[in-house]
């Protein structure tokens, strides 16, 4: 009887185990406070501009290109068994270098936030725009009647945020437009994982000497909207905290309690218990 009140025992606690386990998390899905007739204000939307050590594209085109081209930079060869210009090495002193993957050449923003442009000299431009930087690109070549009707093209060559934590694919990803909110990176990252943390998930921002986090409600659309880190800026750090359920699932040497593996340990251990007891019982 005793044996049998034993077995009755471990079952229990085995059942309990099991159904804590299995429990719904209630914070999974996204927006929770938002339904179909839901309006939500946006935050001011903040475009990405130029920081120093950003590396930038900017080409100028124009009617005649024998004079346009007297603005763009010249690309140069790196490849593997290819020598390097001389000249390449002048470049890359002057603030700017070349991107040869792509057949780019490219300028290095200075930790003063200049670039020295072709004919036109330093140019301070941290802190703009594309749209801001090719106008003032423009307006200096139209200005000085150097070229009538430029064009100018900016683009971001090593702009992006990394995205780490319970994601899909963690890693680094390009900013390839003039705005980037959150939920567009975490987009890029294939989303959270069901183990993520959606009430919590932290942007570390540098600003200045200072690095800033902001936590962020995935639940809560009214709250997220209105964060200043909804707006990317280049160099963010997004990170995704696992949920409390996952961090108690992970065992001490690694196991997860999800795991085939780990209820096998388990029950091996609960046998081994009440063998144990039931020995002591008959004597």
């Amino acid at each position: 009887m005793k044996f049998r009140y034993i077995n009755k025992i471990v079952a229990g606690v085995m059942l309990a185990v099991v159904m804590t386990g299995c429990k719904v998390p209630d914070k999974v899905a996204y927006f929770q406070d938002t339904d179909t007739n839901t309006i939500v204000e946006l935050a001011a939307a903040k475009q990405i501009t130029v920081q120093p050590g950003d590396k930038l594209s900017i080409v100028v085109k124009s009617k005649d290109p024998a004079i346009s081209d007297l603005f763009n930079l010249p690309v140069y060869s790196s490849r593997v068994g290819v020598g390097k210009s001389a000249a390449s090495n002048d470049v890359s002193l002057r603030g700017y270098s070349t991107s040869n993957a792509e057949s780019v050449a490219t300028y290095t923003v200075t930790p003063t936030g200049d670039i020295d442009f072709p004919i036109l000299g330093v140019l301070h431009i941290a802190g703009m725009t594309r749209a801001e930087l090719s106008g003032y690109i423009k307006g200096e070549l139209m200005g000085r009647n150097l070229v009538k009707d430029p064009t100018v093209i900016v683009d971001f060559l090593s702009t992006g945020v990394d995205v780490l934590g319970e994601v899909k694919n963690p890693g680094r990803y390009d900013i390839n437009k003039d705005k980037l909110t959150l939920l567009e990176a975490l987009s890029l990252a294939g989303d959270l994982q069901i183990t993520g943390q959606r009430e919590n998930v932290k942007v570390i921002r540098q600003e200045g000497n200072q690095l800033h986090t902001y936590t962020l409600d995935l639940t809560n659309t009214a709250s997220l909207a209105k964060s200043p880190a909804y707006y990317l800026q280049q160099g963010d750090v997004i990170y995704v905290e696992p949920t409390t359920m996952q961090k108690r699932a992970t065992t001490v040497n690694g196991n997860n309690a999800l795991n085939v593996g780990f209820w096998i340990s388990v029950g091996s251990l609960l046998t081994s218990v009440v063998t144990t007891l039931a020995v002591f019982i008959k004597k």
